[in-house]
């Protein structure tokens, strides 16, 4: 395909899935991550696999390093076909425990870093009259979840700045997707702003399930975790068909439309959880 594709946050889960994927395909790769050596061992094995890879340290909360990141994907392969923002984390805190530098981190990864690399990639893709933009959400862009409300308000925004992107791009040759994963066996969970998330799923699991057996409540319709791979290949379909967005859950997207629907229906499955998660919280707020 010989398509130059940008990857943030390409050292591990989704985005290195992606890349050993997108390789197989013959697209050229730019791979921007913070951590320099995860990222250059992948670089090392995707070239020895006969890929066309360009490694990039790169930390996307920095305006100057992300416009650079994409500035030079155009020195080096004379165009930019699709930008994948993958890069980002996650936040494990109640509304009243986030503290603004949560707040500020959560936005700055998850939502700032969108303009940081779509605006000078735009400027390319304009001129080209094509290209493909994904922005990795999650399916907490479209729904809410307890205990980590940063990191749902930032990619409630990432979702709606996909929206508003799509429309300014309306028969422009330039698409413009956003992908809502559920549950991904990544290290996502254990490297959430305010100390891994990991124990609460782990802990609350069990009670979650009693609590919905006693009360005879539904629990949400949604698949459970699925490998990083599986998510890339929902990628690898969107950029090969581009769609406004991507489930990648089985059951997701029907939640998320019952969830519009009517909020109070959709809660009904969600008090088990609410109410598991919550006990766990304050059991492991109260450690000294």
């Amino acid at each position: 395909m010989n398509s130059v594709t940008v990857i943030t946050g390409a050292s591990s889960g989704i985005g290195a899935a992606l890349a050993q994927q997108l390789a197989r395909e013959q697209h050229r790769l730019v791979l921007a991550a913070r951590r320099e050596d995860r990222l250059a061992g992948l670089e090392r094995e995707l070239r020895a696999a006969g890929a066309t890879v360009l490694a990039v340290r790169c930390d996307v909360t920095q305006r100057d390093e992300a416009e650079a990141l994409i500035h030079r994907a155009v020195r080096e392969f004379g165009r930019i076909d699709v930008l994948v923002n993958n890069a980002g984390r996650g936040h494990f805190s109640s509304v009243e425990d986030t503290t603004d530098e949560m707040i500020e981190s959560m936005f700055a990864v998850n939502v700032y870093a969108l303009w940081h690399t779509t605006r000078p990639a735009l400027k390319y893709m304009r001129a080209q009259r094509a290209g493909h933009i994904i922005n990795v959400a999650s399916i907490a862009g479209k729904i809410a979840f307890p205990f980590n409300s940063a990191y749902v308000a930032a990619k409630h925004a990432c979702v709606g700045f996909t929206h508003a992107l799509r429309l300014e791009l309306v028969e422009t040759g330039i698409h413009a997707s956003v992908v809502c994963p559920a549950g991904v066996m990544t290290e996502w969970a254990s490297a959430t702003e305010g100390g891994s998330i990991l124990e609460l799923f782990s802990e609350a699991g069990p009670a979650v399930k009693e609590i919905a057996a006693d009360r005879g409540a539904p629990l949400p319709p949604i698949e459970g975790v699925m490998p990083a791979e599986a998510v890339a290949a929902a990628i690898v379909r969107c950029i090969r068909e581009p769609t406004a967005e991507v489930y990648t859950h089985a059951g997701s997207r029907e939640f998320v439309v019952m969830s519009a629907r009517s909020r109070e229906e959709a809660e009904r499955y969600q008090i088990p959880v609410v109410l598991g998660e919550r006990a766990v919280y304050e059991r492991l707020k109260s450690r000294p």
